[in-house]
């Protein structure tokens, strides 16, 4: 690591270890809401290597509840965020895939699991549960989010018991699924799980947070959130 990247993240030195960190190649799975956020977030925290995947263009309501700009509009989020990745890291080593995951696709071992659709979900835990190292899993509507983490054994054993057809979900009006304040903290989750795992630092498989009422429930493989 050259002084100017020293210099760069000597406020984070204690709690994102950089001879972990440095070993590590990210796969964030879905650049929406939440995924973008953490791309963002795994820039500015220096991941060395990262892919994002996703097939989707930018539409006016990315805008309001992704983050993304009045000039991505019509453009592959892949690109948009991977361009906004790059401004905030020029060294970044970073892949794009333009298209929907595939369980036969290259990838790094630490996953974030942003998509919408629990079908996908399951296809995605299946493809990646023999070999990565870390995986998270984040689940939202406009004020309560849901982080599931595996990174232990116990983890491993609930987080299966989590996946369901799609057609049992909860689907709530349109205009309560999504905003821009939940996501930053459902990312900020994701990347404060991952920083913990570096430091060897226990997660709990299972978090629910409701910021309309300010409450956090922690659930383990034996509860259900």
């Amino acid at each position: 690591m050259n002084v100017r990247n020293a210099n760069r993240y000597q406020r984070q030195g204690s709690v994102v270890p950089s001879d972990r960190i440095n070993d590590c190649k990210a796969t964030v799975i879905g650049v929406g809401a939440i995924g973008r956020n953490v791309a963002l977030q795994l820039a500015s925290i220096g991941i060395p290597q990262l892919q994002i995947v996703d097939f989707d263009i930018v539409e006016e309501t990315n805008i309001v509840t992704q983050g993304y700009l009045e000039k991505n509009l019509g453009e592959k989020k892949v690109e948009a965020t991977g361009e906004a990745c790059r401004q905030i890291n020029g060294e970044l080593q970073l892949e794009i895939a333009d298209s929907r995951f595939k369980a036969s696709m290259d990838r790094g071992d630490i996953i974030f699991c942003c998509v919408d659709s629990m079908e996908i979900r399951e296809l995605i835990w299946k493809a990646v549960s023999k070999d990565m190292k870390f995986f998270v899993d984040s689940r939202m509507s406009a004020e309560t989010l849901r982080v599931l983490t595996v990174d232990s054994s116990d983890g491993f054993k609930h987080y299966p018991e989590t996946l369901f057809p799609d057609a049992e979900a909860f689907r709530g009006a349109c205009t309560a699924k999504s905003t821009i304040y939940c996501a930053n903290i459902a990312a900020g989750f994701l990347v404060s799980s991952f920083t913990k795992w570096l430091r060897n630092i226990p997660n709990d498989p299972d978090v629910l947070v409701n910021l309309v009422s300010n409450e956090i429930i922690v659930a383990g493989p034996d509860e259900k959130a």
